[in-house]
């Protein structure tokens, strides 16, 4: 969507630049995040950014060969804002100095208090006398750059803002983007305002091109899209159709892994509401066969993943004349697919999608979502006319319940999770608490418990119950429940599903846990 007015984050690795591009989008300012050893004179050029933000990162800048912005950034013209890292390189890049910590590391809470002097990205700033702000540097700004002046200050960090306004040169040695500074959204919206961005990245406009794009694409040929039922499938899938029509045709793969009721909910979703070409692919019997006996997680997720491609590529195969695949890859995919170091990363667990198959079926992919963060596709949803009940589900993971069944899976244990995740539910929902959560589930352990039922002796199931709150699900914290609430959930599970005699509830975070319970 190149006519939008741009900004350029240059990464240098830090773990939440990702958060920065959230708070610019959440500003209705366009912005695409590009590693710093990819930019170079050329791009910045070719990029034409109104603005840049140089990120945070690992690595010192006081060592030879340490990630750098480059040079023309410098003489190009438009504002640029450095944070941490990028505060440091701005320094060291312009004639000032960067010395490691000496006791001046800050990690966390810090508090910075303004100096005389007043700076356009702070309006809004220091009404207490101070702001809480988010530290993580072990380096420090011992000198500052020629042209620069200090405008805020902390306990370690004399220079936490520095400024030449002339040049349109801002830096922090703080991170805004993180919801421990709590007036960083302010920041960043008195920066994109010097900076002079109308606000002009809309999911009503994005539709619009969006759909233009699809047609320039697609022409008169046919496109097949992997339905799962999930959101970014299914804005997927929406958005196509609207572009192209009956063109589309939707594969939806019913693994014999969802939840209660849900394979009749999507069918007549799309069917009934959206008069897609929609195939209900019934293989239960073909993935819980091949899942017989198996308890590993990774195993279950590759043979999920494996059987996925094999039944999406039959089905397609009767399709005749399609030429183009639809994927509801998001744009932090994009991101983790050229990180700034290219480095490999530890597998924590193998994602479900259907990754493999434009190359196995010779497809061109279509991804109109690749450009968008997941609350915007959320957005572009709503604004689709998807039901606000349908985009403000709970995330739920490809291989479905397969994850939720640690150990062997049988068709028994299956039925007693729907029942009972479905009582979570709908007590969560009663209690007005559901759009407070960003996922809740139930999972069967692989034990057995004793219990005592009707002065009778009872030996079944062991339920968890899960319940996290997250902004973007790579960090999270348990929902606290009261016991009210939770001792009424386990007397109606324990009532109303046969087969378990025991409900606990995990109070892990993320990390050191993860979200679901494999």
């Amino acid at each position: 969507m190149t006519q939008h007015d741009r900004l350029l984050i240059i990464d240098f690795g830090s773990q939440v630049t990702q958060l920065i591009a959230r708070r610019l989008r959440e500003l209705n300012v366009y912005c695409e995040i590009h590693p710093y050893n990819k930019v170079d004179d050329a791009f910045l050029k070719s990029f034409a950014p109104k603005a840049v933000i140089l990120s945070g990162g690992p690595d010192s800048v006081t060592r030879a060969g340490s990630p750098r912005a480059p040079e023309a950034l410098w003489s190009f013209g438009v504002p640029v804002l450095g944070i941490c890292y990028g505060q440091q390189t701005m320094m060291q890049q312009l004639g000032g100095l960067v010395e490691n910590g000496h006791g001046t590391a800050e990690f966390g809470r810090a508090f910075v208090t303004p100096t005389t002097d007043k700076l356009s990205i702070l309006d809004g700033w220091f009404a207490d006398g101070r702001e809480q702000v988010w530290m993580s540097h072990g380096d420090h700004v011992s000198k500052i750059a020629p042209g620069f002046l200090v405008y805020g200050t902390s306990p370690n960090a004399p220079f936490a803002v520095t400024a030449d306004p002339a040049r349109h040169f801002y830096a922090v040695q703080f991170h805004p983007e993180v919801h421990h500074t709590p007036k960083g959204a302010k920041l960043y919206e008195n920066f994109v305002k010097l900076a002079g961005f109308t606000g002009d990245w809309t999911m009503g406009l994005y539709r619009e091109q969006a759909i233009a794009a699809i047609r320039a694409q697609v022409g008169d040929k046919k496109v097949i899209c992997a339905l799962s039922g999930g959101v970014d499938s299914s804005v997927t899938a929406i958005l196509i159709h609207e572009a192209i029509g009956d063109q589309l045709t939707c594969v939806f793969v019913d693994h014999g892994l969802l939840r209660l009721g849900e394979a009749e909910q999507v069918v007549a979703m799309f069917r009934d509401n959206y008069n897609l070409n929609l195939i209900h692919a019934d293989e239960s019997e073909l993935f819980l066969g091949k899942l017989d006996g198996v308890s590993d997680p990774e195993t279950k997720r590759k043979i999920i993943g494996g059987l996925f491609i094999d039944v999406f590529q039959k089905y397609a195969n009767g399709i005749e004349g399609a030429e183009f695949l639809a994927q509801g890859t998001l744009y932090p995919d994009v991101i983790e697919s050229v990180s700034f170091s290219g480095g490999p990363s530890v597998t924590i667990k193998s994602h479900h999608n259907v990754g493999g198959l434009p190359e196995k079926m010779g497809l061109k992919l279509v991804e109109p979502l690749r450009e968008l963060f997941k609350d915007e596709v959320r957005a572009l949803g709503r604004e689709l006319g998807l039901p606000a009940s349908f985009i403000g589900r709970h995330p739920f993971p490809g291989p479905g319940l397969a994850i939720r069944c640690p150990g062997e899976i049988t068709v028994e244990k299956l039925d007693i999770l729907r029942q009972a995740d479905a009582v979570y539910i709908d007590q969560i929902r009663k209690h007005g608490l559901y759009d407070e959560i960003w996922q809740a589930f139930a999972a069967i352990l692989p034990m057995k418990t004793v219990g005592v039922m009707g002065d009778g002796r009872t030996y079944d199931y062991a339920l968890a119950l899960r319940a996290v709150t997250s902004v973007d699900g790579m960090t999270a914290d348990t929902y606290p429940f009261t016991h009210d609430f939770l001792g009424e959930t386990m007397t109606r599970i324990i009532n109303e599903v046969k087969g378990v005699n025991r409900v606990f509830y995990d109070i892990t975070s993320k990390p050191p846990g993860t979200i679901e319970l494999e």
